[in-house]
């Protein structure tokens, strides 16, 4: 990928955001938290101008939604 434009670093800044507000008692919020990590040196690589491997990234950002999917079925089901 060459350098990323605003809408996706803002998209990757959101999920990272939303990742980072699980709550701690949550079964994912480990999972969450590596995760954060990975997105937040892409998003670093990004900003930089640097190339960055794009299914990697999307297979992350899949990921991190797949990680707040799982988070909101947790709370709803603890209601």
């Amino acid at each position: 990928m060459k350098a990323a434009d605003d809408a996706q670093l803002a998209l990757i800044q959101r999920l990272v955001d939303r990742l980072e507000r699980l709550s701690a008692d949550s079964t994912f919020a480990h999972k969450a938290s590596g995760l954060r990590g990975s997105l937040l040196r892409y998003m670093r690589s990004l900003e930089a101008g640097e190339e960055v491997n794009d299914s990697e990234l999307e297979n992350l950002v899949d990921n991190g939604y797949e990680i707040l999917e799982g988070a909101a079925k947790e709370i709803g089901d603890s209601t």
